[in-house]
């Protein structure tokens, strides 16, 4: 709890120094996820492990933090832009709870999956240290980008990014 703790505060700060600059996807060496095995706001659970054969955009935010809200919207529409296809988005909710997260979403109605980490496990074991931190995932199961920041995920760079590893 006490790292979990450090990391939020550290979130915070960064919030405090200006919000997360919007910046661009980072290329990485491939390498295999951690685990995600979680419950969701709306009940039922997910497992990253039963999304393999499809690309997964893995987004850790939480309601409090403004870049985090400002991306929700664009990732809706990313979602529904490429609705049909073997594409994903798990949104991470970090130390939340589903009350808080569901004021939110009538605030900003998301149809994709907002997954609970109440104690932030997951996000230690990605190695999240800011919100937003997001992750394309390819079909293979291995991470090939990051960002830490928010944006604007329906632009057409972004979606060249994921149209190329849907097409992998």
């Amino acid at each position: 709890m006490k790292r979990f703790t450090l990391i939020l505060v550290a979130a915070l700060i960064g919030l405090l120094s200006g919000p997360a600059a919007a910046t661009t996807l980072k290329p990485g060496k491939p390498r295999p996820t951690p685990a995600i095995e979680l419950a969701q706001a709306h009940g039922g659970h997910v497992s990253l492990a039963q999304l393999r054969g499809q690309v997964v955009l893995v987004n850790f935010w939480a309601t409090w933090c403004p870049p985090c809200r400002k991306e929700m919207p664009s990732m809706e529409r990313l979602t529904q832009n490429l609705s049909g296809r073997p594409f994903r988005l798990l949104a991470v909710n970090t130390g939340e709870t589903p009350e808080q997260i569901q004021a939110f979403l009538r605030e900003v109605p998301l149809s994709f999956p907002i997954l609970l980490d109440p104690e932030g496990e997951t996000m230690k074991a990605w190695r999240v240290f800011v919100l937003p931190t997001s992750f394309l995932v390819d079909k293979k199961g291995q991470i090939r980008y990051s960002l830490a920041g928010h944006l604007e995920w329906d632009e057409p760079e972004v979606v060249a990014v994921i149209e190329r590893l849907l097409a992998e």
